[in-house]
């Protein structure tokens, strides 16, 4: 009987272009405008649009006090279509 196989929610999530992005968020509080706070976060996200990361933009302008001064943003993709090979082996997948 052969075994049900269904894919990772993860591994789709890659095929479909999520990659690790880091955000660093450089901010100042209304209190102490001299002093410069960062705040970082590490997160699945999708280059070049960043939806993920311009909600919580967003979010931050509209409900945080704090004045953001810059955002570094990095990203990498985790799975790349070069490194897709289907494999088969005898007697799993027939």
């Amino acid at each position: 009987m052969p075994i049900a196989r269904t894919p990772d929610p993860q591994f789709l999530k890659m095929l479909s272009g999520y990659g690790l992005t880091f955000a660093e968020i450089l901010y100042r509080m209304p209190d102490h405008p001299a002093f410069l706070q960062t705040f970082s976060w590490q997160f699945e996200d999708i280059a070049p649009e960043y939806p993920r990361l311009r909600r919580f933009l967003d979010h931050w302008k509209r409900d945080v006090e704090a004045s953001i001064h810059s955002v570094r943003v990095m990203h990498q993709g985790l799975i790349q279509p070069r490194e897709i090979r289907l494999v088969q082996e005898a007697g799993y997948l027939n």
